[in-house]
């Protein structure tokens, strides 16, 4: 598209959306830039680009206004397979790799679809597992995809696709993994479906890793044609929370067009025959302290690394209480001795740090600890919920919730969590239900309260993601 409006609007336009939202865009893409204006305009109540561009540079804008803004610059173009160079390295050299290791101990794989738009990258990432772990329903198997547009959230949960998402696709897939409907169209198989969490993110605004939104301890994150869209400043913070999620081990999948050394520099980046992907390795902070250590451009390794380092000391801040902190982590849970008032909260520490670094069954442990020393705190219960919750054990993590609330009734985390469980199963009314259940109880608290057990999340953010997740449910199911 040729730009219609002028140059020095456009130029004022490129300056406030990359302050807003983070997304670059060059004079050489003013054209998208316009398109996208365009596109906004009727959700702002303009009826022309040119007027809600110079309402858009005058007035303050809520977070929810540039969200919406930035729904509409944000390329909604995506398909079955795409990138089958990094798909081929998933699975012939990632996902094996992984499922031989995991195999002998806890049967569990996380992977994080970061910007899945419609849902065709989590699907294939899906179907992928489906054709290569034959014992598919012995393994605990999180596919975590997010966006932060909710119309896109609400397509890809639908799982209902037209002929051009198929455009580059393979012959078997549409026979094998999706049933026609009447009006054309192709419909997900159910288990599927149920195979990804579809789940509202906000890179720039939400807090990640964390267990609060299932953003932690990922073995393997695929966030493809996203960055290339960002500021290089924003581009570089999303990365380094990216960093922060993987486990030790653990492989960031970007495309092509987005591998940059320089952008990955936590990374060791592993080349492979037509692409480079980037790999969060044990040592990977002393490098990062002695930049003499770090790859450059042109020093990328040319094999795969298959050597696996073992997982680092757990660490408890030096502020924190500690109770012989030295031999805590020697100890199982249930050898501690019995813990004072003011020692209490050094098992649900412990069990944060084993579940951040992927050690969810201590992590329960210690769980199970704290709940012992005090038994009326609904915050432990929320905690092992959390945790059931990454195992897969979503009935029993519902549980733990409701008991949590039977302590505090007005836990608004607890209703926020059971919500996000009812969603990731299909139970939208009953998601809508917890989520209404959320909003009525923040109104009690100021917009800027920081809520507790949050990681810094204020009550008026949760309020705005809530009401994003509300817009993104299925519209049938939740009527139903």
């Amino acid at each position: 598209m040729r730009p219609t409006l002028s140059s020095p609007l456009l130029s004022q336009l490129s300056e406030f959306v990359a302050t807003q939202t983070g997304l670059h865009f060059p004079q050489e893409r003013w054209g998208d830039l316009e398109r996208g204006i365009a596109a906004a305009a009727p959700d702002f109540n303009f009826s022309d680009r040119e007027s809600c561009s110079r309402w858009l540079l005058s007035a303050p804008l809520t977070r929810h206004m540039n969200e919406v803004l930035a729904s509409h610059l944000s390329v909604g173009e995506t398909y079955f397979f795409r990138e089958k160079q990094s798909l081929g390295i998933f699975e012939e050299h990632i996902l094996p790799r992984l499922l031989q290791l995991r195999r002998q101990n806890e049967r569990r794989l996380r992977i994080w679809s970061a910007g899945c738009c419609t849902g065709e990258e989590a699907y294939t990432i899906a179907i992928l597992l489906d054709r290569l772990i034959p014992d598919l329903k012995e393994w605990n198997i999180t596919i975590l995809a997010t966006d932060f547009n909710p119309k896109f959230l609400r397509k890809a949960a639908q799982g209902v696709y037209g002929e051009w998402s198929f455009r580059d696709a393979p012959v078997w897939l549409r026979e094998r993994y999706f049933n026609k409907s009447w009006d054309g169209r192709f419909e997900i198989h159910p288990r599927i479906r149920k195979m990804v969490t579809f789940s509202y993110l906000n890179f720039a605004d939400d807090v990640y890793p964390s267990l609060l939104n299932n953003t932690s301890a990922m073995d393997v994150i695929f966030c493809r044609n996203v960055l290339m869209y960002f500021t290089a400043q924003r581009a570089k913070q999303v990365t380094s929370n990216f960093y922060r999620a993987l486990l030790d081990g653990g492989w960031m999948i970007v495309s092509p067009t987005e591998a940059s050394n320089s952008l990955f520099s936590p990374f060791t980046p592993v080349e492979f025959p037509g692409a480079v992907l980037y790999r969060k390795m044990v040592n990977a902070e002393s490098q990062m302290q002695n930049p003499k250590s770090r790859v450059s451009d042109h020093q990328v390794p040319q094999s795969f690394r298959e050597t696996e380092a073992a997982p680092p000391l757990l660490q408890v801040a030096q502020t924190e209480p500690v109770v012989a902190v030295a031999d805590i982590r020697m100890a199982q849970p249930d050898q501690l001795p019995a813990l004072q008032p003011d020692e209490r909260e050094v098992p649900s520490r412990m069990a944060r740090s084993c579940a951040n670094q992927g050690g969810l069954s201590e992590a329960l442990d210690w769980c199970k600890k704290a709940i012992a020393a005090d038994k009326l705190n609904p915050l432990h219960h929320y905690l092992s919920a959390t945790i059931l919750q990454e195992q897969g054990q979503h009935d029993i993590a519902i549980q733990s919730l409701m008991r949590a609330l039977y302590l505090d009734p007005d836990f608004v985390l607890a209703h926020f969590s059971l919500g996000n469980l009812h969603q990731s199963q299909g139970r939208y009314r009953q998601a809508q239900r917890y989520f209404g259940n959320v909003l009525v109880l923040l109104r009690k608290h100021p917009q800027d309260e920081i809520l507790p057990e949050a990681d810094g999340l204020t009550a008026g953010r949760l309020a705005e993601i809530v009401t994003s997740l509300l817009a993104s449910l299925p519209q049938p199911a939740a009527s139903a």
